[in-house]
């Protein structure tokens, strides 16, 4: 299934094949002998089958699994169980980040951390702090493809360059391929063979995710001069205040560094000023468990850390923020609860 973060989960019909790939596949995902990965991903996402369960059957390594995943006891668990690597979405490293520093956070068995959606301005810090290496990835379980940024390989805040059986660009709204830097839609194919996705039964769907015999992938990304790919966010998900492009993953990190935030995500809403294409910026923020938040010191701490532009428009207090099974956080649930004047809405 996939993830469901914009609409409700579509079945992907997927041939054996793939399968024989994730079980070959831990070489590429930089697994070595005497690994011990570990999961808190669902079972039902392509996430823990492919980049965990099957690599791990290829290489006859054992394999820790959680029925749920918990970023309280994420590190005490792979001290417990000696694990040595272990699978992050976008959503959990942010979350991750937000815990209040610890003396042992370094202290861990785990070398390195697959990450797909490691935002650039914690990469570094996330690296030092837990003592750890991060691979960055891109993939699709509905069959884009892998391509993987290994440990020093390529750039901070990139997934990689796209491997010789893969064939990618970068397109505008009329499929006119983008120059280096500039963001578009990544679309891509295997060479010599004949993009197909199935949507269980949805043709229509289906279609549509490989018009002009490409996989289209719903991704704003950009190329560097270097072929190095990076993902700048979910098409129809931009972020633009006053003129500027606005990147969540910047606010989200200083959120996360605020001592009373637990978990974070930043998303858009109408803005009030009805400019065409602009957003207000909505901080969706959870406290810590017996911490009462205080608002005036969280935006007092943002107007320190961040431009004008940046600084939240308003600050959303949830108990949990909603998200998938593959802990990719839903965006229209909390849409779906904001109001200007709605009950845990404050504006500075």
């Amino acid at each position: 299934y996939t993830s469901g973060t914009t609409g409700d989960p579509k079945g992907v019909v997927i041939p054996n094949v793939r399968l024989g790939a994730g079980i070959m596949g831990g070489a590429a995902l930089g697994f070595e002998p005497g690994d011990k990965p570990y999961t808190g991903l669902s079972l039902t996402h392509g996430n823990a089958q492919s980049l965990t369960f099957m690599p791990a059957i290829g290489m006859d390594l054992p394999v820790v699994i959680s029925q749920k995943f918990t970023k309280s006891r994420l590190w005490d668990i792979t001290r417990k169980y000696g694990c040595t690597v272990f699978n992050l979405l976008g959503g959990m490293t942010t979350a991750i980040y937000s815990d209040p520093i610890k003396e042992n956070d370094g202290d861990n068995p785990v070398r390195m951390v697959c990450a797909a959606g490691m935002p650039a301005n914690i990469w570094v810090k996330f690296e030092e702090r837990f003592n750890v290496k991060v691979l960055e990835m891109y993939g699709a379980v509905d069959g884009f493809g892998l391509i993987v940024n290994a440990p020093g390989a390529g750039p901070v805040g990139s997934f990689g360059k796209a491997g010789p059986n893969l064939e990618v660009a970068i397109v505008d709204e009329e499929d006119k391929e983008c120059p280096r830097g500039e963001m578009g839609e990544l679309i891509g194919r295997q060479l010599g063979a004949q993009p197909k996705i199935e949507y269980l039964g949805n043709e229509a769907a289906s279609s549509k995710k490989t018009r002009g015999g490409w996989v289209r992938t719903g991704d704003i990304c950009h190329m560097d001069e270097n072929g190095y790919l990076y993902f700048d966010y979910r098409k129809g998900g931009g972020l633009r205040h006053n003129g500027d492009f606005v990147s969540p993953s910047f606010v989200e990190q200083v959120l996360a560094e605020h001592p009373q935030i637990d978990d974070v995500y930043v998303y858009g809403v109408t803005a009030a000023s009805g400019a065409p294409g602009e957003k207000d910026v909505v901080g969706a923020i959870v406290g810590l468990d017996g911490t009462e938040l205080d608002i005036p010191s969280i935006f007092a701490y943002c107007k320190k850390h961040l431009e004008a532009n940046f600084i939240p428009s308003y600050l959303q207090v949830v108990k949990e923020i909603p998200k998938t099974a593959s802990e990719k956080p839903q965006e229209r649930f909390l849409l779906e609860a904001f109001s200007v004047d709605g009950e845990g809405i404050y504006t500075s």
